[in-house]
């Protein structure tokens, strides 16, 4: 497989392989080869998904009115790994 660049370039040949696997009919091995590519790919996308995940903070209104960035763990809810619970 070659390295896709993209988020959106890796969904499109995840799709296409998604069409291929459901119209197509191919042999087993023709469907384990489309199988394991696409597993890649959807390994790929979701880490791009968790890497994007860290990056996006949340502008929220603090108490006195300001505005303060905060992580957007911060704003669900969820514990950091480096912070104890």
């Amino acid at each position: 497989m070659a390295k896709v660049q993209s988020f959106e370039k890796a969904m499109e040949k995840l799709e296409q392989i998604v069409d291929t696997l459901e119209s197509d009919n191919p042999s087993l091995e023709t469907a384990l080869k489309k199988f394991e590519e696409g597993i890649k790919l959807s390994k790929l996308c979701s880490a791009r998904l968790d890497e994007m995940e860290q990056r996006i903070t949340v502008l929220m209104e603090n108490a006195t009115g300001g505005i303060e960035e905060k992580p957007m763990n911060a704003v669900s809810g969820e514990t950091s790994p480096d912070k104890p619970v």
